[in-house]
């Protein structure tokens, strides 16, 4: 009968790491006598990271002693103690081989039931000091498993671990983990989980987008992993368009419309998507590479891009400055998933200056569509002479049965007209959402400065937009997810302290930053990126989670160590790539 050898809890500490804080649980020590099991945790245990760890569906951690002893001798080590791994209990029996989800337990006098197998992090590679645990837990099919408590109770070292109850189908916590993890998602198998009542609610909508997108075929990356800035990839490359049009939209804005030389079709952009310019100010100088929103309709015959002058910015000014119809640019294929979302819900554009732009593709679709859902379009401008668009955006929105456009203006000047150019001085805010009447089950769509971001993100929530529904899209970079590091400053992307002058140069198309390549200082472009701040988003940093998956706009990337599953074709992980040649990475 297996049997419980050790409870082990242990509270958050802050650790210093790779010149960083990080806020981690995963230190647990064994208790003494009998501990009290909650609905939620063990009494004296916590979690540092909740968005990752803890919760009703990952309350108790369960590793086995067998585990113990088979990762001492492949790791050499004589040092392990009960919790080494981060469990709360330490336990003889019980193989993911053997356990089901679904299964239910009884262990002294609570009850519990098995989720989902061990989703693992970094923290665990920080507590083992091997960097590679995450993968090597994952890979070797034994990565524990979690419990929720279906009856509080207490428990204590030497209890007999009972099985009461099992799933109606039965899939083992080994099966569970490899169908997410490795390469092979049979649809059999994905609809067989997807039947398990029990499996955790994070794992079952990744069955699902795994079953969606049918990621059978070679090259489609993991569905059920990739983040949602890793979806739609394309081709990395640049390809010669021709600048058959440039407008001056406003005081600081013009737009470069751009068709292929030769007629072919373009590829189509899903509307709020942008592209990827390589821009060549000085001959034989390094490259810029800029991330331009497409901001007119669909089409398969032009792009529009429109670009803001920055007082100082070299990309904005050498375009306005040297570049005039009929010379050729180096164009990425759209990407992006910052889009427009089918449904019914009511719809909210929301933008400020430069942020119209992918906004108003939007637009341009709802109108060509004739769309009869309910849309918002709410700008904020400082003035007539820095409004761009404004004469597109009243005529699209003649073609909407349901279109309301409201404008602020900042500064009017004396010549603007309100109720003309626009419908009030200041900012937009969330007493103007009620005035306007903002409905709260919106989709929102929102783009601009920084602050201005920030501001309307807070107003949404005070108004009770779901957080789901506000999608937001950021010129300069993404939102960073670097889970548990605390007290961080926040800096600009900038290049690194000391850049060498020879080596692949590995460029951050959002960011506007490049670095050369030197192996000797980095193991993967995501060190190079935190060395530049650039923003980027990992957990496990092996090429096992897939959060910091990225666009590969050009270049090639080898791996080390090799990810348990590819990326799509066209997207990088970059937590354990390195380049081979030049790159352009999305990020």
């Amino acid at each position: 009968m297996a049997r419980l050898l050790s409870v082990n809890v242990g509270l958050p500490r802050d650790i210093e790491w790779k010149g960083r804080t990080v806020h981690t649980g995963i230190w647990k020590d064994p208790v003494r006598g009998r501990c009290r099991v909650g609905r939620l945790n063990l009494d004296g245990d916590g979690q540092g990271d909740l968005a990752g760890h803890g919760g009703e569906q990952r309350a108790v951690f369960v590793y086995q002693i067998e585990s113990h002893r088979y990762w001492q001798e492949q790791l050499k080590r004589t040092d392990f103690v009960y919790g080494q791994f981060g469990e709360n209990f330490t336990i003889e029996g019980l193989p993911d081989d053997a356990v089901c989800i679904g299964d239910r337990y009884q262990i002294g006098s609570a009850l519990f039931e098995v989720t989902q197998p061990r989703v693992t992090c970094y923290r665990v590679g920080i507590r083992m000091n091997e960097p590679r645990m995450p993968a090597l837990l994952t890979s070797s099919g034994r990565p524990g498993f979690y419990f929720r408590v279906l009856r509080e109770g207490e428990v204590g070292a030497g209890d007999d671990i009972v099985r009461v109850g099992e799933a109606k189908e039965r899939m083992t916590v080994a099966e569970i983990n490899a169908l997410l993890y490795s390469p092979n998602h049979a649809r059999d198998r994905l609809e067989r989980a997807l039947r398990i009542e029990a499996l955790s609610p994070g794992w079952h909508s990744s069955f699902e987008a795994l079953l969606q997108s049918q990621t059978t075929a070679a090259g489609s990356g993991n569905a059920g992993l990739a983040p949602a800035a890793a979806a739609h990839p394309v081709a990395p490359g640049f390809w010669p368009l021709t600048v058959t049009a440039i407008n001056q939209e406003s005081a600081d804005v013009l737009s470069l419309t751009m068709q292929s030389p030769d007629g072919q079709p373009l590829r189509t952009a899903l509307p709020g998507q942008y592209v990827v310019l390589r821009l060549q100010p000085t001959a034989g100088g390094p490259p810029l590479f800029r991330s331009y929103s497409l901001s007119g309709s669909s089409s398969t015959e032009r792009y529009r891009t429109s670009v803001k002058v920055e007082p100082n910015g070299a990309a904005g000014t050498y375009l306005r400055e040297h570049v005039r119809v009929g010379d050729a640019l180096d164009v990425s294929s759209p990407r992006g998933s910052f889009i427009l979302q089918s449904g019914r819900r009511p719809v909210v554009l929301l933008s400020a200056g430069i942020g119209a732009t992918p906004v108003l593709a939007m637009l341009h679709a709802l109108a060509a569509a004739r769309s009869t859902r309910q849309v918002l379009w709410l700008h904020a401008a400082r003035d007539r002479q820095h409004h761009p668009f404004a004469a597109e955006v009243r005529g699209l929105m003649l073609a909407l049965t349901h279109g309301c456009s409201y404008v602020c203006y900042s500064r009017p000047g004396s010549r603007d007209k309100m109720g003309e150019d626009f419908d009030a001085t200041g900012h937009l805010s969330r007493s103007v959402f009620d005035e306007i009447g903002v409905p709260r089950d919106s989709d929102v769509y929102l783009c601009g400065p920084t602050r201005f971001m920030a501001d309307m993100k807070e107003a949404l929530a005070t108004l009770g937009v779901a957080p789901e529904r506000i999608h937001v899209e950021i010129f300069n970079g993404s939102e960073s997810m670097t889970p548990g590091v605390v007290g961080a400053a926040v800096r600009a992307p900038h290049p690194p302290e000391y850049d060498a002058d020879t080596g692949p140069l590995v460029s951050f198309a959002r960011s506007g930053i490049a670095a050369h390549w030197k192996a000797s200082s980095y193991e993967s472009i995501l060190e190079l990126a935190e060395a530049c701040d650039v923003p980027v988003r990992w957990s496990c940093r092996t090429g096992v989670c897939h959060s910091c998956e990225s666009g590969l706009v050009s270049g090639a990337v080898v791996y080390g160590p090799e990810p348990l599953d590819k990326p799509a074709d066209g997207n990088l992980l970059v937590c354990c790539s390195q380049p081979i040649r030049d790159v352009v990475v999305d990020l």
